[in-house]
């Protein structure tokens, strides 16, 4: 499936978005993450509106909040603008705390739009990857990079995982399952 001038503008918008975030804990500039979540999406089989999404699926909840939702759904379209709702855990900035937050986006989750859900799962698992990396070459450090630390962190990447087997059941949620079951207990 070629893809249109959308995705390219969406590219861009995404670039423009994220141009001064890097990945949590490192020197690699944030949009490498958005592309590795569209190209999942892509790989798995989903749509342009699917992949248009990957590549926003944060821009909302990191930088802007409704008016970039507007924004986006202006520009990209319902579709895309609703996956990219579904895809976020907070609008509130500063962002509730991190548990409760977690603990709602998870209750949700299994009930979104097999459109939603391939995308979400495309998100998590690269991060999930990334740990697992990252967890090899930096042991127990790794953890101290994000809010929930080691249990809340691989707490909720299980449970995503089994959400994820149930709800969308497939080769991405297989790899985010192989993925998490190397994270230590």
């Amino acid at each position: 499936m070629p893809l249109s001038q959308l995705y390219d503008d969406a590219l861009v918008y995404a670039a423009q978005l994220h141009r001064d975030q890097l990945r949590k804990g490192s020197a690699i500039p944030y949009i490498a993450h958005l592309l590795s979540v569209s190209s999942r999406v892509l790989t798995a089989g989903g749509t342009e509106v699917q992949a248009i999404a990957g590549l926003l699926h944060d821009a909302a909840e990191d930088q802007g909040g409704q008016p970039t939702l507007d924004e986006i759904r202006r520009r990209f379209g319902d579709q895309v603008a609703e996956i990219v709702a579904d895809c976020t855990d907070a609008w509130d900035d500063p962002k509730p705390a991190w548990r409760p937050r977690k603990e709602a986006y998870l209750a949700k989750l299994p009930d979104k739009p097999a459109s939603s859900l391939l995308v979400s799962l495309a998100d998590k698992v690269d991060p999930a990857e990334a740990i697992a990396k990252d967890y090899h070459d930096v042991g127990e450090a790794v953890w101290s990079r994000f809010s929930g630390g080691r249990a809340g962190t691989i707490w909720y990447y299980r449970t995503l995982s089994g959400i994820f087997d149930e709800a969308l059941p497939g080769s991405l949620a297989r790899q985010l399952a192989r993925t998490v079951a190397a994270f230590p207990d």
